[in-house]
């Protein structure tokens, strides 16, 4: 009987160790890193730890410390990298009842040209185009769906299923993006998104180590980035540090109970940034807007808890590492405990020196979003963030200046005093401009289906301080706005095989479609080699009367943009603006190519814009 017992317990032991499936995270590391100090989360997906014992025995690596939690399927080992580290498979022993359970773990010897070949930031002379992967191009059908994930959804004519544009779609139309000037991409999340319905956007995060299957997985990202990288254009990840989605393992199965924010009953964020600095604020007010959840489905990740904390941070330089990362923007970033965002910025920029980071401050006020970058406010908090997405140019600056008619605090009255406030920020031109995006009406629905209004709005954007951004398909008058149809999220045309209109190859395409896509592509493809727009300062004039005039300049060139929001013809005189334009004898209009011989007077036209490079 005895001897029954000891064999059934051995058999037991070495079953365990046979079938137990773990999973670590992150899934690998360098050799040669700064972040040499790192933190692995070891998930077994079947049997619980025993125990914290762990041992390594590979050259180079130390244990430090190990934690077990209340899940005892979890263990958290802190190791440290020596810098004399070769890469290799390491193997990790958890002794369990006296069994030894191996895991392997690989250290891989980093990627060259960190800051010269990745991470090399986008700057004023960049042009982004904001992608929805699955709205832009299905270029493999193969994984329109894929079997055991939740949304099998697949019908274009749904706005919020699945339409199946993927990273191949992308790659397969890289000649096009290039040849519209764009030199950087940023999709919305391409991680792991299995959720039930509504994982179109990207938002909802279930694994942030994995690119989602649907999109091609890691290989197609990769190829991608290197796609990308030959070319000479740049790659922007989109980081979501505040919340993921609610099938992501460490909500269906968390290490302990505070690894997200927990209420006695569901607790949706109030969405208002005030009370994080307003010096009246009530602390109730500050709490529910960074701790509640931004949705049911989305639960609030608890950024104080210390292994959840490097658990991100670690998965963004991954992710910089992996795929070869230029710049990253961050999702929600008000919502955020704001110390956390501040270690993590400043982890991310101390691996990776060059890279960008700029944040969505999705909030109403040239001050209030000045509080959450890099500013000249007194505040007792400061913040590191290095740039914004710049949603006070658009809400309180071109939107209304196109829109409203002019006042003293109208029309185009507010584009100047938001352009002012940039005494507020102190890296203004590392701000992000944008007409519109994944979150906003298309601009060319807000001014009304005016395709004039529309151009002035491109032009505005390739010529003001800072870095543009594009939103797929607003090159071609996509238009749409957020309810009741979703809209806003349409298909690129021409990225599917059975659209009968083309916006790559432009067949299909209506006069004023063409038009304003080539508006576009001239602009953006004139301002590479601008550097008064790329590099240079910028110098506004108050609006008179429905007239806006700025110019952007440095020692080898000058351009001045001349904006006529009103519903009248206006006199131009080159005089009046003689500090910048005295010497200069010509212009010519980089749009239309239009020669002005003088520099005295002239008229332009109602609701117009010009762009003119000065010469002598």
């Amino acid at each position: 009987m005895k001897k029954t017992l000891f064999f059934f317990l051995i058999l037991m032991a070495l079953a365990f160790t046979a079938n137990a499936k773990n999973d670590v995270y992150p899934t690998n590391w360098w050799t040669g890193m700064k972040t040499n100090s790192v933190q692995l989360l070891i998930r077994s997906t079947e049997n619980a730890f025993t125990s914290d014992n762990v041992r390594i025995n590979y050259p180079g690596i130390s244990i430090l410390k190990t934690h077990q939690f209340s899940n005892k399927k979890y263990l958290a080992v802190d190791i440290l990298i020596a810098p004399e580290t070769l890469p290799g498979e390491i193997i990790i022993e958890v002794i369990q009842q006296g069994k030894k359970q191996k895991i392997n773990w690989p250290i891989y010897k980093r990627r060259t040209g960190n800051g010269t070949e990745y991470a090399q930031g986008v700057n004023s002379a960049d042009f982004i185009d904001l992608i929805m992967v699955d709205r832009f191009s299905n270029g493999d059908t193969t994984n329109d769906r894929i079997k055991g994930m939740r949304d099998q959804s697949l019908d274009r004519n749904q706005m919020y299923d699945r339409h199946g544009g993927d990273l191949q779609g992308v790659i397969n139309n890289l000649d096009y993006l290039q040849g519209l000037g764009v030199t950087a991409l940023w999709f919305t999340p391409i991680m792991e998104n299995d959720m039930v319905n509504r994982t179109e956007h990207g938002y909802a995060i279930t694994d942030h180590y994995k690119i989602d299957a649907r999109y091609g997985g890691d290989e197609a990202y990769k190829k991608l980035s290197n796609n990308l990288h030959q070319r000479g254009m740049k790659l922007i990840f989109d980081a979501v540090y505040n919340h993921f989605g609610l099938y992501h393992f460490l909500e269906q199965d968390a290490p302990d109970n505070d690894w997200v924010h927990r209420w006695p009953e569901y607790t949706q964020t109030n969405y208002r940034e005030q009370p994080l600095f307003d010096p009246y604020g009530a602390k109730s007010d500050q709490k529910k807007m960074s701790n509640g959840w931004f949705d049911k489905i989305m639960p609030d990740i608890n950024q104080d808890n210390p292994y959840m904390a490097n658990f991100l941070i670690q998965n963004c330089i991954w992710h910089v590492e992996t795929f070869g990362i230029d710049g990253i923007r961050l999702d929600t970033y008000t919502y955020n405990d704001l110390n956390f965002a501040n270690r993590c910025n400043a982890a991310i920029m101390n691996e990776f020196p060059k890279i960008t980071i700029f944040g969505e401050i999705m909030v109403h006020g040239a001050a209030n979003q000045a509080y959450f970058e890099q500013n000249t406010i007194d505040t007792s908090f400061k913040s590191n963030l290095p740039s914004v997405v710049d949603f006070q140019s658009l809400y309180y600056g071109i939107i209304p200046a196109l829109t409203q008619p002019f006042g003293w605090t109208d029309g185009v009255n507010k584009l100047y005093y938001t352009l002012s406030s940039d005494f507020l920020s102190k890296n203004p031109m590392q701000k992000v401009l944008l007409l519109d995006n994944h979150d906003e009406p298309r601009f060319f629905s807000i001014v009304g289906e005016n395709v004039e209004k529309q151009k002035m709005g491109f032009q505005w954007l390739l010529t003001c301080r800072g870095i543009p951004q594009l939103y797929y398909g607003s090159e071609v008058l996509v238009k749409g706005f957020k309810a009741p149809d979703g809209l806003v999220r349409s298909d690129f045309p021409g990225g599917w095989s059975t659209d009968t209109k083309n916006a790559f190859t432009g067949k299909g395409l209506t006069e004023d479609e063409k038009s304003t896509q080539d508006l576009v592509r001239k602009l953006a493809n004139f301002r590479k080699t601008a550097s008064a727009i790329t590099t240079g300062k910028m110098m506004h004039y108050i609006p008179v009367e429905g007239l806006y005039v700025y110019f952007r300049y440095d020692e080898k060139q000058t351009i001045m943009c001349i904006m006529n929001t009103s519903e009248t013809d206006k006199e131009i005189d080159f005089q009046k603006y003689n500090e910048i334009t005295n010497g200069f004898n010509s212009a010519k209009n980089v749009v239309t190519d239009e020669v002005f011989s003088s520099l005295n007077k002239t008229t332009i036209p109602a609701m117009k814009m010009w762009i003119l490079e000065l010469n002598k």
